[in-house]
């Protein structure tokens, strides 16, 4: 019987000397397939070309992941196609729209499409087909997405998300054909965990301010030519960058640089401006126009997110809202860009016109926007129902990871929340994203956990954005298959080691100040190795990696312990000399523990913080992907070092 998991049949398989490909697995999965019989396998000799010079910088791409995939380097150059080359092609198909493509396979590979976008999508599909074989289906693929807006938006303001992780992500995004990254710059944490005392909650503006000289958060930020840097990366490989500063809700960065901007009428809370007074705007004004205005502005984007999230207040509030928003489209609109907004103006009732024209809302809760009424007015819309697609890392509402199995099997982007289901590929329904919340900015959470997180949904929701109605792979299939994929050639952010289940790494003796053959481990991962002790100073490191580092004696309390991203994490084990002892470290995306002779010493599983309110509580995540890339200058012996890639608790001695 055929399978579904079966990526090709091959010419002389079982199922006769010329049986037709089935059809290929991909992320997204491709909309039309043409099978035939035999397959294409490409050599070192084997070239991407192309004749107009609008592919030049595609080729180049192609190239660059062909060889991060396969550690063969291809030439791309201008020029004529021959047998067993890839052959590049601009070519006019109303059919396949901005971002269509088609792909024959046979006596080479030729990827056409109308623009230099949909041949780079194109590109993506032809990697993902060599990494899952070198022997190539041969068949025709036509492929072009149902909605031009895939992506999801990442809270930075809460959390600082360090630049060389944002270039890996444009990375992943385009692999999988997902093209709008939402950087939101601003925000800040909720009163109750701290103290309930916004003096004391965590507050940040990321991005390097001029005309507000002590504005940008000290705890991490992107200067203004990074940030173009990092925009200009990405709209190079297909994704577009859209930052939002978020005003008049979420705003406690602004106001605390400015109190004399926070309400005073006692029914607000400090993390809202002042609509009522001008000055408001005067701030808001000159701080956009810091990134918009100019020959050379910092957001690159055609589209900028103004926010207009979750703004509270009375019917004067609600009248003074509607008036903002609508001042910021139109300042958008002057500095000729398109502004996305929160959908809010269902919850924000009034008799202020705000602007429809050229106006990306953002469909969240219906409750904040009805869609029906939304659409009525005028609005283009983005499908992001929080019920659906929000994650917010260990938090204990929304979700910690997406449901993709519900998400696979019953979501597009047409269903914006609840029962209403606004009808496939509406006109004025341009996509479908899910968002990362980091609301708890100090509950331990790492980027690398933010990570393990955003691909456990990134698969799905690149699928169901593409073409959420035709998927055909059944879903254990789809989470099989999609989880064998690289995260993106030459991408390995989550530490995945080794293709089968086993050892990864194997030591008689681990010598100090050695580089080891692995820069790390990723959940879900078991470390032993034996100590025989000596006398350790504090601040010896056992290993270390950028991300991370395994103490011997920590800094402080002399134990072994674990720190990453500030965080420490100490054992209830120490090391003297004379020691020996069998050490197991285990550890997956709920916690860490250490086994000492086959006994656990210390489970740093998740626990929960409660504050003085005591119907709020606060997960601390005490995770670890565990570092190798470096020995430290430690004085005791460590030897039968064995690293494997599953998780499994040692037998008790």
């Amino acid at each position: 019987m055929r399978s579904a998991l079966a990526g090709v049949l091959l010419a002389g398989s079982a199922f006769g000397a010329y049986a037709v490909n089935e059809k290929p697995f991909t992320v997204p999965e491709v909309r039309q397939w043409k099978g035939m019989d035999g397959t294409l396998t490409l050599s070192a000799t084997s070239r991407i070309t192309y004749t107009n010079p609008k592919l030049a910088a595609v080729a180049s791409q192609l190239a660059e992941a062909y060889k991060a995939l396969t550690g063969v380097q291809l030439v791309a150059e201008k020029a004529k196609a021959t047998a067993g080359d890839i052959e590049l092609q601009l070519k006019s198909d109303k059919k396949l729209g901005t971002e269509g493509y088609s792909i024959d396979i046979d006596k080479r590979v030729v990827i056409t499409a109308p623009t230099a976008e949909g041949i780079r999508w194109g590109g993506m599909t032809l990697m993902q087909l060599t990494e899952a074989s070198p022997e190539l289906p041969k068949g025709k693929i036509t492929d072009f997405p149902d909605y031009g807006i895939r992506g999801f938006m990442l809270d930075a303001g809460r959390k600082y998300i360090p630049l060389d992780y944002l270039y890996k992500l444009v990375d992943v995004m385009a692999y999988y054909k997902m093209n709008l990254l939402h950087i939101g710059l601003n925000n800040n944490g909720f009163k109750y965990y701290y103290d309930d005392n916004w003096d004391k909650t965590q507050a940040a503006f990321r991005l390097e301010c001029d005309t507000y000289p002590g504005l940008t958060a000290r705890d991490g930020s992107y200067t203004k030519q990074e940030f173009r840097d990092l925009q200009k990366y990405a709209l190079e490989r297909g994704v577009e960058i859209v930052p939002e500063i978020d005003t008049p809700a979420h705003a406690l960065a602004f106001t605390r640089y400015r109190p004399d901007l926070a309400p005073t009428d006692g029914h607000n809370d400090a993390d809202h401006l002042n609509l009522a007074n001008p000055d408001t705007y005067v701030f808001v004004d000159n701080l956009l126009k810091e990134y918009v205005s100019g020959p050379d502005p910092v957001f690159l984007s055609k589209r900028v997110h103004i926010g207009t999230d979750e703004y509270q207040g009375d019917s004067l509030a609600m009248e003074q809202f509607r008036a903002y928003t609508d001042h910021y489209i139109k300042m958008m609109h002057d500095n000729g860009k398109t502004p996305l907004i929160w959908g809010s103006l269902t919850h924000a009732k009034g008799q202020t016109p705000v602007e429809t024209k050229d106006v990306l809302m953002y469909l969240w809760s219906n409750g904040y926007a009805d869609p029906q009424a939304m659409l009525d007015l005028g609005y283009d819309v983005v499908s992001i129902p929080d019920g659906y697609t929000y994650i917010v890392p260990a938090c204990g509402y929304y979700y910690d990871y997406l449901n993709t199995p519900m998400l696979y099997e019953k979501w597009t982007p047409a269903l914006v929340g609840g029962k209403v289901n606004i009808g496939e590929k509406h006109p004025q329904l341009k996509g479908g994203m899910f968002a990362v919340w980091n609301d708890q900015p100090d509950n331990g959470i790492t980027v690398k956990d933010i990570h393990h997180r955003i691909m456990a949904a990134l698969p799905t929701m690149a699928a169901k954005t593409w073409d959420g109605v035709n998927v055909t792979f059944p879903y254990e299939v789809f989470a099989e298959k999609s989880a064998a994929l690289s995260e993106a050639p030459g991408v390995n952010y989550l530490g995945r080691q080794g293709k089968q289940k086993g050892v990864v790494l194997e030591m008689a003796q681990v010598n100090p100040g050695t580089s080891l053959p692995l820069e790390e481990i990723g959940y879900n991962y078991t470390v032993d190795f034996d100590i025989d002790g000596a006398d350790e100073a504090k601040g010896t490191v056992l290993f270390e990696s950028p991300a991370a580092t395994v103490w011997l004696s920590d800094p402080i309390g002399g134990t072994m312990a674990y720190s990453r991203e500030g965080y420490l994490n100490n054992f209830r084990q120490d090391i003297r000399k004379g020691d020996k002892m069998h050490v197991t470290i285990t550890g997956d995306n709920e916690g860490t523990q250490l086994y000492v002779n086959g006994k656990l010493v210390d489970d740093m599983s998740r626990r929960w913080m409660r504050f003085a309110d005591s119907n709020r509580k606060m997960s601390q995540v005490r995770t670890l992907v565990f570092p190798l890339a470096k020995a430290g200058n430690f004085k005791s012996r460590i030897s039968n070092l064995k690293v494997r890639n599953y998780k499994e608790a040692p037998a008790a001695k």
